[in-house]
Formats: structure tokens, sequence, C-alpha cells
């Protein structure tokens, strides 16, 4: 697939495949979710188990190899995945500097995602993951209140 044909299906886009594929499988996620080392998750949820689950999306092989942030993404997660576009080569991803051993594979569009790579456990201490589950309710909670009421916006911890 030529890299502008990847182009035409964009970050949201895999996103949303990401959302229904979890849904289903009853993981409830945000996204753009701000993580304490001041980076930003593209996505991160909460299984039927309580482990947290963070999804670093690319669409675009440059990107991919050009990131070098994504380990630290890894103190924050039981589970990590990568979500790229079908037709991305997922080539890298099998070498040791993309940690197949703790990394997932999710392939997703607009419309779906399917995982092509189970991400293996790597379970946060209990502590770090009560801190998480509650960083992400608290803003969850806060985007659902502000989308229904915009006021309140200037109010509590800005994401």
């Amino acid at each position: 697939m030529s890299e502008s044909t990847l182009a035409a299906t964009t970050a949201s886009d895999v996103a949303r495949g990401v959302a229904r594929l979890f849904a289903r499988n009853d993981i409830w996620c945000l996204t753009e979710m701000p993580l304490r080392n001041g980076r930003r998750a593209d996505m991160m949820g909460i299984d039927a188990k309580g482990q947290v689950i963070i999804v670093e999306i690319k669409v675009q092989r440059g990107d991919l190899l050009g990131d070098g942030k994504w380990p630290d993404y890894l103190d924050f997660c039981d589970r990590f995945f990568w979500a790229l576009p079908p037709g991305m080569d997922r080539s890298p991803l099998e070498g040791d500097a993309y940690r197949p051993d703790c990394c997932g594979i999710v392939v997703a569009d607009g419309y779906d995602g399917e995982i092509v790579r189970p991400a293996p456990l790597h379970p946060l201490a209990a502590a770090r993951r009560k801190l998480e589950v509650e960083r992400l309710a608290r803003t969850a909670l806060r985007r659902a209140r502000v989308a229904l009421d915009p006021q309140c916006a200037p109010w509590g911890t800005p994401e």
C-alpha cells in the first residue's frame, strides 16, 4: 500500500477502529490521555479486570521509526499496543528496538480493528494501577461534564 493511501487513514480513523474493537471486548478508553511524566498516550483504557491498557497510534512509517518516546508509556500500563492502519509495514515492530516481548499490535481503520499480536501482561504494582485508574476515571468524568456544561471547563484539573 502506498504512503498516500495510508495517509488517507488518519489517526482518528485508527482510534475509532481500536475503540470499537475494545468496546466489543469490554475495554473502555479515552483518547489523548495525559500521563504523570508529561507524555500523552494516544489511547488509554481499562479492561473488565481493571488492567490499564495504552495504545500508541502510528499511521506513517516515518513516524513509527522516529518515535523514541514510547518506552515512557510502559510504566503506566499493564498492556501496551501499537495501532496501525491496514497495509502499513509492521516489520519494524518485530525488531528488538520495539520490544515485541512487551508490545501487542492492533490493525485498525475507521470501521473496526483486529488484534494481530496480543499484548503480553506486565502487571503494574497495585498502588500504581489504582492511581492510574483513578486518574483515568477523573479525566473521563471531567470530559463528560464539560461536554454537557462547557461553563465547567475552567474548574478542576485541566488535561
